[in-house]
């Protein structure tokens, strides 16, 4: 009741202190499954800026490589320029589609199995187990008062905690620079100092988010939980409770003295709290879906050991979907996992999928490896010489993105008779073509001149400056020839 006046209810808290989860230790398919993929992608994290890979003498060989310095991104044989950042952009639409795809037809398969969060806060929780016990030794150190045992637990865990957060830390600086020559200058004081406040920024918020706040991040940070309903459906797949099997639930005690009073008996479920136990966010998946099921599959593990315990089939917490988990009776087969796969929505997704990636291969394939570009002089426009010729002032830039030096002739077309060349060269050597050799994985920048015969307009073709490889390719830019008797157009 209020103090300040007994006749009104007490005020309801709004907020509810965290009670902290400590997962049991549980094994089964899901559980082998789970360690498989957080293998990988902690495999996948650490090493990739170790892999090398040979691009020849003018280029970077280490594989996975974002070189801010030179604004390139290398991922293995594919190289990617600033002015090609739509394939960057293309894989994060496809990244963004497919995890609509998996999520319309497992649900929340990535959030359970390959999320940076799931993954290191999974691997801290082992190293919970390997310091404090499994879960009923962790309540009860949880309960303990502070002691010398108690400390020395915690800042031996904290401090395993702490090296896992700067080893993720540390890696995600490799990625931006070459792998050893980095950490030999990290290890000696002269890198440069954002490489430091990366990793103490990243060292801080793994330690953080992975070691003590877990589920929250999940819960309560992520927004994916709430973007996920308009992903899914009644067809999804999803880990469920079959509530037409295991209720009404009870002991197998109570069920055993129901039967023996010629009472119903009770559903599957002996109410063993064995799925609550073992879920990393602590939630009871019989109450139906929940904002904190990641969908990872270990309640389906520690069900399936409690039915075979108890002589029961497996199967009463499961991945199936909700329409059947709904109107599922015995001997009702679930609906067949192509047809559940093979829907309308996913179909969509798949097709925009595929179509974005078949999209990028077909650009990444046909894409000229030689570019050209030219911006017109503004003043002057021209200059008219003593012999009545027009000269036009021109800057080329030409991008070679090969990795090799390439010999390119620089030529032009629309103004007949117009000579070509640079203000390193005098106008007496002017002629129809310029050979240059632009160096590997280079923008090569100069100053141009074409110089018109008097009189010189602009023929039937627009004015074109072209830079021709005859090996690999050609490119070419549309530019303006200025004249006294008109602009050129």
């Amino acid at each position: 009741m209020n103090a300040s006046d007994p006749r009104l209810p007490a005020p309801v808290a709004l907020y509810a202190a965290r009670v902290p989860v400590f997962p049991r230790k549980i094994d089964g398919w899901f559980r082998r499954f789970k360690w498989a993929v957080m293998a990988v992608c902690l495999i996948v994290y650490w090493g990739t800026p170790w892999l090398r890979w040979d691009r020849g003498a003018y280029a970077p060989n280490q594989a996975v490589l974002i070189d801010v310095a030179h604004r390139r991104f290398y991922m293995f044989a594919i190289e990617i320029w600033p002015h090609e950042f739509y394939f960057v952009a293309g894989l994060l639409i496809m990244a963004g589609i497919g995890l609509f795809l998996v999520t319309s037809v497992v649900g929340r398969a990535w959030c359970g199995y390959a999320c940076p969060q799931t993954v290191w806060t999974d691997l801290y929780q082992h190293v919970d187990r390997l310091i404090d016990g499994d879960r009923n030794a962790q309540l009860r150190l949880q309960a303990a008062p502070w002691g010398l045992g108690k400390i020395a637990r915690r800042l031996g865990k904290w401090a395993i905690y702490l090296a896992i957060a700067f080893l993720t830390g540390g890696a995600w600086i490799f990625y931006f620079a070459d792998a050893p020559t980095l950490q030999r200058q990290f290890w000696t004081g002269s890198a440069d100092p954002v490489a430091y406040a990366t990793v103490a920024v990243l060292t801080l918020t793994t330690f953080v988010l992975g070691g003590f706040m877990r589920e929250q991040v999940c819960i309560y940070m992520c927004p994916w939980p709430r973007i996920q309903s308009a992903m899914l459906d009644e067809k999804s797949l999803l880990v469920t409770y079959k509530h037409w099997r295991g209720e009404p639930r009870g002991s197998l005690k109570s069920s055993q003295r129901r039967a023996e009073s010629g009472l119903p008996g009770l559903g599957d479920c002996i109410d063993c709290l064995q799925c609550v136990a073992v879920c990393p966010t602590g939630i009871d998946i019989r109450e139906g879906p929940d904002i904190g099921c990641i969908t990872c599959g270990l309640c389906i593990d520690a069900c399936d050991r409690a039915m075979a315990q108890v002589g029961r089939p497996r199967g009463l917490i499961d991945y199936c979907t909700l329409e059947d988990a709904e109107t599922g009776a015995p001997g009702k087969p679930d609906t067949p996992l192509l047809r559940t796969i093979l829907r309308p929505r996913t179909l969509i997704y798949f097709t925009i999928w595929a179509g974005i990636g078949a999209g990028l291969l077909f650009m990444l394939g046909t894409r000229s490896r030689l570019t050209l570009s030219v911006a017109k002089d503004r003043n002057p426009e021209y200059v008219q010489l003593s012999g009545g010729a027009v000269r036009d002032g021109y800057t080329v830039k030409v991008r070679n993105m090969e990795d090799r030096p390439r010999p390119v002739l620089l030529t032009t077309s629309g103004v007949p008779g117009a000579l070509i060349y640079t203000d390193e060269m005098d106008d007496h050597a002017a002629a129809p073509r310029l050979a240059l050799n632009v160096p590997a994985d280079t923008t090569l920048r100069l100053r141009v001149y074409v110089l018109g015969p008097k009189g010189a307009k602009p023929g039937p073709e627009q004015f074109r400056i072209h830079a021709l490889d005859h090996d690999r390719g050609d490119d070419d830019a549309r530019v303006t020839f200025s004249t006294p008797e008109g602009d050129g157009h």
